[in-house]
């Protein structure tokens, strides 16, 4: 499987603090790393570092042949303002598209049909005329899934995506993440304060604090130290 992305000692930070530091791991086709760590460790900045979106303090984040910028599906936390947003869900989904569009103001038949399809494929067909807003949250997180996917070619970033989701729409999350990965064959990156759905869906795990404290695969991490310890910790809150 070729590399898509590689950090080479990447420290992250705002201004000068840094958050995180010492970052060297490397993400394979086919992928799916769970990013795991206490709140306030850097998480959410590394996932925008990788997008693009937030320059790195020191050290380099490089995306490799196989996959460009534009081909990267995200989804990030969602908002108060976000869940309120005025807009059918197909005209969410669709405006995943938009960089396939480059100067073309308006989307082609290609683009129509990859947005129906998404939209089938996450079991929302039904729903392409309803208003966003009037969605629970299950739903609303499918629309911004079907979005990413629009956007993405190989890979899909998630920034916590069950956030504020029942535990049977948080279920139904996870079963189509980890079908994406299988089925399609689509690398994941997921931040994740749920070590329960990390060790059973992941491939790979990264561990960061103030620096690096783990990567490699799932198996090697339920038998390290700082995995046994992360997981009965975590594995409990989240049982609770």
């Amino acid at each position: 499987m070729g590399a898509l992305l590689r950090c080479e000692n990447v420290s992250l930070g705002y201004e000068g603090d840094v958050i995180t530091k010492g970052l060297n791991f490397t993400v394979s086709s086919g992928d799916y790393l769970c990013i795991v760590g206490e709140n306030g460790s850097g998480k959410s900045t590394l996932i925008k570092a990788l997008l693009g979106l937030r320059a790195p303090l020191d050290g380099k984040v490089e995306l490799c042949g196989e996959v460009g910028k534009n081909e990267i599906g995200y989804l990030p936390q969602q908002t108060m303002v976000q869940r309120d947003f005025p807009a059918s869900v197909r005209e969410i989904v669709l405006s995943g598209c938009m960089n396939r569009c480059g100067l073309r103001p308006f989307y082609n038949k290609e683009e129509k049909k990859l947005a129906h399809d998404m939209m089938r494929r996450l079991e929302i067909e039904p729903l392409t005329k309803r208003c966003y807003r009037e969605l629970s949250g299950g739903q609303q997180q499918r629309v911004l899934l079907a979005r990413a996917l629009c956007a993405a070619r190989k890979m899909i970033l998630l920034d916590e995506p069950v956030t504020g989701l029942d535990p049977k729409a948080t279920n139904e999350m996870y079963e189509l993440i980890g079908s994406l990965n299988k089925k399609d064959g689509i690398t994941v990156i997921m931040v994740s304060h749920d070590m329960n759905a990390a060790v059973r869906y992941a491939t790979h795990i990264l561990h960061i604090g103030r620096k690096q404290l783990f990567f490699g695969t799932k198996e090697d991490y339920m038998t390290s130290r700082i995995g046994q310890a992360f997981i009965s910790v975590m594995g409990g809150e989240d049982s609770e």
